[in-house]
């Protein structure tokens, strides 16, 4: 299935798999060296465990990396609901290569499928809702877009991308601006000469009082932190459409329903980048 997703991925693809190789083969696989250089053979990928599929561009670019004449064939794409025991793909290629390209090309795949997967189960928590999942800025170093496509593939949406892209106004911010009016007005101005790259302004409240001054101030996009349900009611009735509202702070699984139904817009979850374990995918050697 075809992920939308408003960043390039070739050249972090490149990066990122550059950067696994050069820490897991380094100057050469030792191990490796131990099958004849010639030996050609295939291998098979298979999920232990249901959940969403992503990364098969990442694991792809591993192995060609090192055996360009690879033939890897898929049988699921990225954003396909897989189930335990099915056959993700068939590997046909040099046995050297795709022992030293296992390890990095495996570790790509289970992350990014395992994000999918927790946030297709989010998603699906709210199925029915006007609320949509989305993330944060909270993800492993260096793997940032690829875990913000993989939010995608399991069907959720992304937040800013970092610091560059758009402004969010904070505590901090608003403090040492001197009030939510003052720090708005400032992010408009510095929104204005970054016009090229900055897609929204946000502004977190802490407060029904901050809600007011938000939107007093102009605000469209507002962030709602650490509300309980019924102030995020208040909150829904208070904003009347004129902003779109987000809620952020304790939400889980269990809570995730219920902050959907109060009628905010966006719901952004911490968790679906920074606490993943991993899916168990298996790679084996069949001829």
């Amino acid at each position: 299935m075809s992920i939308e997703f408003a960043y390039p991925l070739a050249a972090e693809i490149t990066r990122n798999v550059d950067a696994a190789l050069t820490e897991d083969v380094g100057p050469g696989d030792l191990t490796a060296s131990l099958v004849p250089g010639d030996r050609q053979v295939r291998a098979t990928v298979i999920s232990r465990e249901a959940g969403v599929l992503c990364g098969t561009a990442w694991f792809d670019e591993c192995v060609r990396r090192l055996d360009p004449d690879a033939r890897i064939t898929w049988q699921a794409g990225d954003g396909e609901r897989i189930a335990a025991d099915q056959l993700l793909c068939t590997i046909d290629g040099n046995g050297r290569a795709l022992l030293t390209a296992e390890r990095s090309a495996l570790n790509f795949l289970q992350l990014l499928s395992a994000v999918a997967s927790k946030v297709r189960i989010y998603a699906d928590a709210i199925a029915g809702t006007r609320a949509q999942v989305v993330d944060t800025r909270k993800t492993l170093p260096g793997l940032r877009i690829a875990q913000k496509y993989a939010v995608r593939a399991g069907g959720g949406g992304n937040h800013r991308l970092a610091l560059w892209d758009a402004i969010l106004i904070k505590e901090n911010h608003i403090h040492t601006a001197g009030g939510i009016a003052q720090a708005y007005t400032a992010a408009e101005r510095v929104a204005g000469q970054a016009a090229d790259r900055c897609k929204f302004i946000q502004v977190e409240v802490e407060n029904l009082d901050e809600l007011h001054q938000a939107l007093a101030a102009g605000a469209r996009m507002i962030l709602l932190d650490n509300f309980t349900t019924d102030l995020m009611r208040e909150a829904v009735a208070v904003n009347a459409g004129r902003a779109i509202l987000e809620a952020s702070g304790n939400v889980s699984l269990e809570t995730i329903r219920a902050i959907a139904e109060t009628g905010v817009d966006r719901i952004s979850v911490g968790a679906l980048t920074k606490d993943v374990k991993a899916l168990d995918l298996s790679m084996r050697f069949v001829g």
